[in-house]
């Protein structure tokens, strides 16, 4: 199994528009964060997680030409803006391509992206569209997707909550607040967690950095990755500072996973 960090940014990305702090002008490549998303492979199968809204740099920066489905953590812009990228997938899809998430978040997409999902929309004559299934999911629950066992996991993101995934033995939860103690008790015997780690200092919607590594320590993973990283931290700084054990994720970085 591994793990493809396709991006490992916040929602403005890295660099900023308009910042020439150290990270944005930093010659450092793992520095130069793109939107959060990342790719879990087994046996020559593919889960997408994410359409971040640099979806296309970030395959073809991979050399990733498919994927088998899509899961979807929440529909914030950041996490689905690079939604019509999955057009050259879709189309080597016969019947489309699968797409899961949190049934709210789907229906969000729905409405957001009718031109996606709407049966009655037609993609123009020479044109294509995203060819794309909806299929919601069930937190606490073991769903085969992709030949693989996902168990989706209700996170809190301020008032709202995003789904973390737990795939056999990586767990990828990113925008939690928290992971609460009925999400922590399924994360026994990880190889790999990831975990988002914002700032330095709380934030209403995201786990910090120290919030992290505590919740990294709780759950005593063999390997912990941090993404959707700011600007305010240079990657090499960060990783200087963390607990052995937990390192920053860059954009680009492929982790081989084996048996727990």
């Amino acid at each position: 199994m591994r793990l493809i960090f396709l991006g490992t940014g916040t929602s403005f990305g890295v660099p900023q528009v308009g910042c020439t702090c150290r990270t944005c002008s930093s010659t450092d490549a793992r520095d130069k964060r793109t939107r959060t998303s990342a790719v879990i492979e087994s046996d020559g199968r593919r889960l997408l997680i994410d359409t971040a809204p640099e979806l296309r740099l970030q395959l073809v920066a991979a050399a990733l030409a498919s994927v088998d489905a899509v899961l979807f953590t929440h529909g914030h812009a950041d996490h689905v803006h690079g939604i019509d990228d999955l057009r050259a997938i879709s189309v080597k899809h016969a019947g489309g391509l699968p797409v899961y998430g949190p049934g709210d978040t789907l229906a969000e997409m729905s409405r957001r992206f009718a031109y996606i999902f709407d049966p009655d929309v037609a993609a123009a004559p020479g044109t294509t569209k995203p060819e794309l299934h909806a299929h919601a999911l069930e937190p606490d629950r073991d769903t085969e997707i992709a030949g693989m066992p996902v168990r989706p996991l209700r996170l809190p993101h301020g008032s709202d909550s995003v789904f973390g995934y737990r795939v056999g033995p990586i767990a990828y939860l990113t925008d939690a607040k928290a992971i609460p103690e009925d999400a922590r008790a399924q994360l026994g015997g990880l190889a790999v967690l990831v975990l988002n780690g914002l700032l330095s200092r709380p934030h209403p919607l995201h786990l910090s950095i120290p919030e992290a590594v505590s919740a990294a320590q709780q759950i005593g993973a063999q390997r912990t990755y941090l993404t959707h990283l700011t600007h305010e931290t240079p990657h090499a700084e960060l990783a200087a500072r963390l607990p052995a054990g937990i390192a920053p994720a860059y954009d680009g970085l492929a982790i081989e996973v084996g048996p727990v």
